[in-house]
């Protein structure tokens, strides 16, 4: 199912399921930069990558998963600065409140809950996620937040953590057995 959205996605959802060699690493890098601040999208596409390198299957999926987490870490440093800024600006806060999907009161009651009482453990589980959007939590959580990298690691950890679990969904966790 997973593979079959990819390809039915737009040309950059191919061009991430088609991306091999050390370049293909890059390709991962940046659409899980853009995942994390700017692209709606499924982030778990990914892990389709061929990347063709002579790693085996645990080798390419092990690099797969940590380049998508260093890039989805970095990518929240990005979108957590920008939630820094906007937490500065009235006029930000104030059309999202008058929107019609009332951005600040949802994530209030959903997203920052978790914040608040898991901190950035919080943040990492609701990025596990699969199938939702990582822009949501990773902006409702930058906005609340303050420490960069307590959130870029947090951030990693998550992703890593999603890839995990889709990879258990799609294989019945059998990989998991050594």
């Amino acid at each position: 199912m997973l593979q079959q959205h990819a390809s039915e996605g737009g040309w950059l959802a191919r061009f991430v399921t088609t991306a091999t060699g050390w370049v293909g690493l890059v390709v991962i890098f940046i659409y899980s930069f853009l995942i994390a601040f700017a692209l709606p999208g499924v982030s778990e596409i990914v892990l389709f990558a061929p990347l063709e390198l002579g790693l085996g299957e645990w080798g390419r999926l092990t690099l797969i998963i940590f380049v998508s987490g260093i890039g989805k870490a970095v990518g929240s440093v990005f979108a957590f600065h920008i939630g820094q800024e906007a937490k500065q600006s009235g006029p930000v806060t104030r059309a999202l409140r008058r929107s019609r999907f009332n951005v600040v009161e949802w994530s209030e009651k959903k997203v920052v809950v978790l914040a608040q009482k898991y901190g950035y453990a919080g943040l990492a589980l609701a990025l596990c996620v699969p199938f939702f959007p990582d822009t949501l939590s990773i902006y409702a959580f930058a906005v609340l937040e303050e420490d960069y990298l307590n959130f870029a690691i947090a951030t990693f950890f998550g992703s890593v953590g999603r890839l995990v679990v889709t990879l258990g969904l799609i294989n019945g966790f059998q990989f998991l057995v050594i």
